[in-house]
């Protein structure tokens, strides 16, 4: 598979085209931003991590008939996926009170919420990703009833699975956010809806059950530090390690060499 042109560049990821106009290809960046991208740093490795630790989770929803973007991992960096028509919508799963809901709501830090909390949000970076409602959705043509009748269903079961994941390795599923988009299914001819993106500690919140330490961006977004090492503990509990490398993470000025050791 031959790797064309730069389709497009976001905060983390890069799209770049290939000879089937079906197929692109999705390099995982080291770039840490948050907060809109007003704070930003470079974590050396994080990429690997995120590109690893996806391909995982992809993989596993894929064995349970979520149907995914994933082809295949490439490299360390970089997988192969369907190209897809992306709704501008993110789709938040929150299980356990933190982050703006606290702040929206004056809930307090860490409140079990009885069910999984379904939110929307616009992705629109320079209106800082507004939360919205099914009535804007439906009003702005952005998805149709259908449509988000469907994926609502798919992005709980998501969340099903992904407690199970996660508990199973010690680690409380707090919150995360999926995207999807329309993507041509070769075997049927026919379009339809896939997860697509990425799920890594990148998008969502991850906290040791016991400590309930942080192993996901938070670290980067409150300067709790040791970044690289919270998402290095999340490969290690999934039991994949990456090949014997050596990263290191640069953030805030300090420069901490890890070496993984080879699975």
């Amino acid at each position: 598979m031959n790797k064309g042109n730069k389709i497009y560049e976001g905060k983390a990821k890069i799209i770049y085209e290939t000879n089937d106009k079906n197929l692109v290809i999705q390099h995982f960046k080291d770039d840490a931003t948050a907060f809109n991208n007003l704070k930003k740093a470079k974590v050396e490795g994080k990429g690997v991590l995120n590109n690893r630790i996806s391909e995982y989770i992809f993989n596993n929803l894929g064995e349970c008939g979520i149907k995914t973007h994933l082809i295949k991992r490439l490299n360390m960096r970089e997988q192969l996926i369907k190209k897809a028509e992306i709704f501008p919508i993110e789709f938040i799963v929150r299980n356990i009170a933190t982050g703006s809901l606290t702040k929206r709501l004056g809930i307090s830090e860490g409140t079990v919420l009885s069910k999984p909390l379904l939110e929307y949000c616009y992705k629109k970076d320079e209106l800082e990703d507004p939360l919205i409602s099914r009535e804007h959705i439906y009003s702005f043509g952005w998805a149709t009833i259908k449509q988000i009748e469907s994926i609502d269903k798919i992005t709980l079961r998501i969340n099903d699975l992904l407690l199970g994941i996660f508990r199973g390795i010690g680690i409380k599923l707090i919150d995360f956010k999926i995207e999807y988009g329309i993507a041509l299914n070769k075997d049927t001819n026919e379009k339809e809806i896939v997860l697509v993106d990425e799920i890594s500690p990148d998008t969502c919140r991850l906290w040791d059950v016991k400590t309930e330490k942080k192993l996901d961006k938070d670290r980067f977004r409150k300067d709790l530090g040791n970044v690289i090492q919270g998402y290095q503990e999340v490969a290690r509990r999934l039991g994949i390690m990456p090949e014997e490398t050596n990263i290191s993470e640069v953030n805030f000025g300090k420069t901490t060499s890890i070496k993984f050791k080879k699975k």
